[in-house]
């Protein structure tokens, strides 16, 4: 198809140039399926950007995947958020994450802030 390329508007379109960046993924720099793959990976990105939504994750699901993750237990965090009662309540989504609070999480577990605080409602 060579340098025939142009803006993605159709999933027929998208699923074409999907199949044609596979077949020539590792074509040799410097030759023209070289600068057509980079063409198609610019195409491609654009389609899904303006198509496929990643929602962003709750940040309430994140902070008991880490503590799974690393082993802990939510008495781990009362020391970041308070009680344990009221630990139980911010991961029941009974109370929000505090400015405070997020930024305790995000030093302790390593969460990105902007996960901790993305606004999911």
């Amino acid at each position: 198809m060579g340098n025939t390329w142009k803006v993605l508007k159709t999933e027929l379109d998208y699923k074409v140039a999907l199949e044609r960046t596979i077949d020539i993924f590792y074509a040799e720099k410097g030759t023209p399926e070289s600068d057509e793959l980079e063409l198609l990976l610019l195409l491609v990105k654009d389609y899904e950007d303006r198509h496929y939504h990643i929602p962003d994750p709750d940040p309430i699901e994140v902070i008991k995947l880490k503590l799974e993750e690393k082993g802990l237990k939510q008495k781990d965090l009362e020391h970041i958020i308070g009680s344990k009662g009221y630990v139980s309540q911010v991961l029941s989504g009974k109370k929000e994450l505090t400015l405070k609070m997020a930024r305790g999480l995000h030093r302790y577990l390593g969460i990105s802030a902007d996960i901790l605080l993305a606004d999911t409602k």
